[in-house]
């Protein structure tokens, strides 16, 4: 197909819109199912880079969640602790890596993948497809789908979820154009190919950089490599775990995404897995009771005694103290911005997050108080030489 119409574009009185090659060429891309729209495709064609991309670094199965055209989550498809498979409510299923990979991209900020775009590195399987179809998502992009995975996903949202495939051989004009308020714009493709030798340049007294962080920095530069910048990205154990996008203060980036991360860490605590759900409760209304519960509103909560809507039992609260002792715990965390650290406070803040590795491009003026406040915590910071800012 050369040319694909779509219902409006991104709000319902822009119209007409389409998809379609420039130079008159077919599509790289199949719809097997729904009718994707043009948000829906600009998350589709993002995400799809990203997993691409992480596959090529590491040599793993990859997945994203996106969502406004950045992601909620990101992952490897490296095995889950039973701790995850709780909190990611995926406890009695058969997880292949694929599963696994995209498990892990939801289970990183479940709120807000509520409704995402899904992107594969690998052909979906059966497993990823009945774990997907629990799931409030609106599409998924891969390179190919198994007969019965297909036959599945076709039966998601009263036979409407939108399945696109993609040309995994594919690969873009060297030279990219978009049009706002009638000018167009120009600029090469970002080809830059990120891989473990972009971590070399390790400015920290502490260098000892161990193979599963250099996963994770990868994993975390490639996920900002496709976050509407400016944006930092926390990531543990080969996924995401906060995501801070589209802030106009670096510093804003890294306390979102910590505190990001810190949710994703407090959904681990004893309590929140000791909380007795109604029988019959949805998946979102769970995520949404858990977000409460470890949130300051739950005090709220109690006090107009609504409880009950989610909860057997009345839970017993979370305290202040509890935690940030939980969250203190927290360890062997890595981090990526995408563009450099001004001053130290952005390393301060990611410390009490259990940052110990972190990768950024560096060149600020004030590098050295960056280093110095590293090197006060023991840190491992590579400097990449490399902005990635995605708009």
């Amino acid at each position: 197909m050369k040319e694909l119409e779509l219902k409006y574009g991104c709000n319902p009185n822009q119209k007409p819109a389409a998809i379609y090659m420039a130079d008159g060429s077919e599509l790289p891309l199949t719809v097997l199912n729904g009718k994707p729209g043009y948000i829906n495709f600009m998350d589709a064609l993002n995400s799809w880079q990203l997993v691409k991309a992480l596959k090529k670094a590491t040599g793993l199965p990859a997945a994203a969640s996106f969502k406004h055209v950045s992601p909620a989550g990101a992952a490897l498809g490296t095995e889950l602790t039973e701790v995850e498979k709780q909190i990611y409510f995926a406890d009695g299923f058969d997880t292949t890596p694929i599963a696994r990979a995209y498990i892990k991209a939801r289970g990183a900020d479940r709120l807000c993948s509520y409704g995402d775009w899904a992107a594969l590195s690998d052909v979906c399987d059966a497993d990823t497809a009945r774990f997907l179809a629990m799931e409030v998502s609106d599409g998924i992009i891969a390179p190919g789908y198994t007969d019965e995975a297909l036959a599945i996903l076709k039966t998601k949202k009263k036979g409407s979820y939108n399945v696109v495939q993609v040309d995994p051989g594919y690969e873009p004009d060297p030279i990219e154009r978009r049009q706002i308020y009638g000018i167009t714009f120009q600029q090469g493709y970002n080809s830059f190919e990120i891989n473990d030798g972009l971590l070399s340049n390790i400015v920290t007294k502490n260098k000892d950089l161990p193979q599963a962080a250099r996963h994770d920095l990868l994993l975390a530069l490639l996920t900002l490599k496709y976050t509407q910048s400016n944006s930092v990205c926390y990531v543990k154990n080969g996924q995401t775990i906060g995501v801070g996008a589209g802030q106009q203060s670096r510093i804003h980036c890294t306390r979102l995404a910590g505190s990001k991360a810190d949710n994703w860490m407090l959904r681990q605590h004893p309590k929140v897995l000791a909380l007795q759900f109604v029988d019959g409760i949805r998946r979102p209304n769970r995520d949404n009771a858990i977000d409460v519960y470890i949130s300051d509103e739950w005090e709220d909560v109690l006090a107009e005694g609504v409880w009950q809507q989610s909860f057997k039992v009345k839970p017993e609260p979370l305290t202040a103290e509890e935690k940030k002792a939980w969250i203190a715990t927290m360890t062997g965390v890595s981090l990526g911005s995408d563009a450099f650290f001004p001053f130290g406070d952005n390393v301060e803040r990611a410390r009490k997050s259990g940052v110990q590795y972190i990768a950024q491009p560096g060149g600020s003026i004030r590098d050295d108080n960056v280093i110095e406040t590293a090197d006060k915590y023991g840190m491992v910071m590579a400097f990449t030489g490399m902005r990635l800012f995605h708009h």
